[in-house]
């Protein structure tokens, strides 16, 4: 675990990402749930990990991957002071309906193996009771919608099995939309918004009451959701773009828009996302992750601001380095004066409000 002098409170957390289902998924072990749950290291979270750093449950993202593995020079890219990585073309959505089948099959799994240590969740009564318990709750999100087809008929599907959440797009064009490229300096404002299918997408998001995330889409994009959602408007794992200039991260308009319709904004741990220069380096300091909750608290409201991480998708601050981590940060954030009541809304309580307030709507 990363080394700190710092008292940290402990305060549960509830985190909007991780990607450690394609983590498993890519493992190559011959029995990934066995390995999550025994801390065999395959992973920037698993159970002993979560249990060392207050992890209580969090939203377990489904990422497809390029099967061509275009875009492995992203790393390297994104150590320079400018740079616009490549992005993969669209999927083919057979290739994506299997992958994203595989990875939820390995969540279900994962509850089957735990013995009670872990639940998928369909409602915050389950993440509440999964919490009092000492279980970690597990939410199905789908990150990027590229398993979905136009009719919409795999959404409804996903849905029964247990999907809560979802991202039209990750960084790359889906029939639902575009996303933003990994580009720095860069705004957000970046290709088309929703296509009909999108919008259709949206409005059945609302009916099902799956919440939509909106931390990969473009600007257009974002407001289009804004325009036609009834939901609290959700970016799982963005930062301030005042803060960084990345495309990935969010305007102040953005977040006003956020905060306005009572939503929610999980700070995400990637380094190349909170670093002012936008360079991937891991020898960032926590202060910069703070100083990113200060303005996010300062656009969105204290209600509005929870922990994104990206585990498991994106290179780590040192003084995190993976879920053991936690309380580093929990400690930073009571150093920068969060204390009581804005302390846990920030680790945990302003998620199971702003999920409760998209599934019960």
């Amino acid at each position: 675990m990363p080394a700190s002098s710092m008292p940290a409170p402990r305060v549960p957390v509830f985190d909007g990402h991780n990607d450690s289902l394609l983590r498993l998924l890519l493992s190559g072990h011959p029995s990934p749930e066995e390995g999550f749950l025994a801390g065999e290291r395959l992973c920037h979270l698993d159970l002993p990990r979560a249990r060392a750093g207050g992890f209580v449950g969090g939203l377990f993202a489904i990422y497809v991957p390029d099967p061509s593995g275009a875009g492995v020079e992203a790393d390297a890219l994104m150590t320079r002071p400018r740079y616009d990585v490549p992005l993969p073309p669209a999927l083919d959505p057979g290739y994506a309906r299997d992958a994203t089948l595989a990875m939820l099959a390995i969540l279900l799994r994962l509850e089957r193996a735990s013995e009670g240590a872990l639940a998928v969740c369909r409602s915050v009564p389950d993440i509440e009771a999964a919490m009092a318990r000492g279980a970690v709750a597990m939410v199905a999100h789908l990150e990027g919608a590229e398993a979905i087809d136009p009719d919409l008929r795999t959404l409804e599907v996903l849905h029964a099995a247990g999907l809560r959440s979802l991202g039209p797009v990750w960084s790359r064009p889906t029939i639902f939309g575009e996303g933003v490229p990994f580009r720095f300096p860069s705004g957000p404002d970046i290709g088309r918004g929703l296509t009909p299918a999108g919008e259709a997408l949206v409005r059945a998001c609302n009916r099902l009451r799956i919440m939509i995330d909106l931390s990969h889409l473009n600007e257009r994009g974002f407001w289009d959701v804004a325009r036609l959602s009834r939901a609290p408007l959700v970016a799982t794992h963005s930062n301030a773009h005042a803060i960084c200039p990345h495309a990935r991260n969010l305007t102040d308009a953005q977040l006003a828009a956020i905060g306005e319709s009572r939503g929610m904004v999980g700070l995400n741990f990637a380094t190349s996302f909170i670093r002012p220069d936008g360079r991937r380096d891991a020898a960032t300091p926590l202060s910069m992750m703070v100083d990113h909750i200060d303005h996010l608290v300062a656009r969105v409201g204290i209600d509005g601001v929870g922990l994104g991480s990206d585990f498991d998708g994106a290179t780590m601050p040192d003084a995190i380095g993976d879920a053991r981590g936690l309380p580093n940060l929990v400690a930073a954030l009571a150093e920068r004066g969060y204390a009581g009541e804005a302390l846990e809304k920030i680790c945990w309580r302003n998620w199971l409000r702003v999920l409760d307030a998209t599934w019960r709507a």
